[in-house]
């Protein structure tokens, strides 16, 4: 007897389901299938749930410089769910080389930007989705090779870049808009920016002083505002020594230092919030870290604060083992966890490649579809220096 043919599709709600669960890359292959998938994979509706969902399982995103090699590297894992989990996976997403920046790269909403990569005889800033690889560059003038930082304006949807002389707005194409700018009494310390909430903030440095401050540049209405920081002064001579994250929506600027508990080596993390941003109201948090062998004795940075409120370190150079490190300053507990997967060529100790990470990574749909994004990294090509061949 033949078996009878079960001709029932799917229902769709379960089908969209099924999709929001996949991968951002494998959702844009899916698309591909014919023109009912693309417009139902395009639609706001299935954009809205796939990012609930990411929102739900957040990422940590690894962007990984080799500045000898002039390459970057962009891997992702997820974040711990609880706190028996010990060792995570790696996911490998793209890779750029060529004549790149040796300038830190800057974040947001999924983006990242890169102040310097040279592209054929062309120098150019980029800006590139790390984990499908599109990417888009502008021709600038000389003195525009400065880093700079990369904002999100949630409101109008619109990618912002602020440099040392002009704010660039990402549009499409030939439509990039550029408008000139001064900040002649302050420039720019070596502390990378963050934007939080449609907000960009990044550490300044007076030049009558010295003495720091905080500029806050509005990303939608272009307006700055410059907040005392005069307690970070200690950190003149070290700026690379502060990190910037955000803290539950609130600027928050993080230092390390080494404390001794009891004959042991312990880390102490000072950490002042931006309370109040009218009355430019800090409040200091100082949290002594529960002993740890690995992150007494290693080189490491200040990630991020999670929207749990954990605070993320991270270990500053590939190796294996590459730990990642999250302190509950509630519970005063700190989770090591191991990350595996970057590969002999990283974890080699002549190799090894800086890591810049950001936490709560989340995919966005959206910026599949970016109409900025045009060009893949794959595509990049450059001379060599030797023998001057593309």
């Amino acid at each position: 007897m033949e078996r009878e043919s079960n001709n029932e599709s799917l229902p769709t709600d379960l089908i969209l389901e099924i999709f929001t669960r996949l991968p951002s890359k494998s959702v844009a292959r899916f698309r591909t299938l014919s023109k009912y998938w693309a417009s139902t994979l395009r639609s706001p509706d299935f954009t809205k749930l796939f990012q609930a969902k990411s929102s739900n399982r957040p990422r940590i995103l690894f962007a990984i410089e080799r500045y000898r090699h002039n390459e970057w590297f962009f891997f992702s894992a997820p974040q711990p769910q609880n706190r028996y989990e010990t060792s995570l996976p790696l996911e490998y997403h793209t890779k750029l080389s060529g004549d790149v920046s040796d300038f830190t790269c800057s974040y947001a909403s999924g983006l990242i930007y890169i102040p310097f990569v040279r592209i054929i005889d062309v120098n150019t800033p980029l800006i590139c989705n790390p984990i499908t690889g599109m990417y888009a560059g502008y021709h600038v003038r000389k003195y525009s090779k400065s880093h700079g930082f990369l904002g999100f304006d949630p409101i109008d949807k619109q990618f912002k870049v602020l440099d040392l002389h002009s704010i660039l707005t990402i549009g499409s194409g030939e439509e990039w808009r550029t408008k000139d700018i001064s900040c002649h009494l302050y420039h720019r310390s070596s502390a990378a920016g963050i934007c939080i909430n449609g907000v960009l903030y990044y550490l300044a440095v007076t030049f009558i002083g010295p003495s720091f401050v905080v500029v806050r540049f509005d990303v939608r209405s272009e307006e700055f505002k410059f907040i005392d920081a005069s307690c970070f002064n200690d950190h003149i001579q070290h700026p690379t020594r502060l990190s910037l994250v955000n803290s539950k929506g609130k600027l928050g600027v993080v230092s390390c230092n080494y404390a001794d508990v009891d004959g042991e080596r312990c880390v102490e993390l000072c950490m002042s919030v931006l309370e109040d941003v009218e009355i430019q109201e800090w409040v200091k948090y100082v949290y002594t870290l529960p002993h740890n062998e690995v992150l007494g004795s290693c080189e490491f940075s200040v990630a991020g604060v999670t929207a749990r409120g954990d605070i993320v370190l991270c270990m500053k150079y590939t190796s294996k083992p590459y730990y990642v490190f999250y302190f509950n300053p509630k519970k005063n507990t700190l989770q090591s966890v191991e990350i595996q997967g970057f590969g002999d060529q990283l974890e080699a100790v002549r190799d090894r490649g800086e890591v810049y990470a950001i936490v709560d990574y989340v995919e966005d749909l959206g910026l599949n579809d970016a109409k900025q994004l045009k060009s893949s990294v794959s595509d990049i090509k450059s001379r060599c220096a030797c023998c001057q061949k593309v």
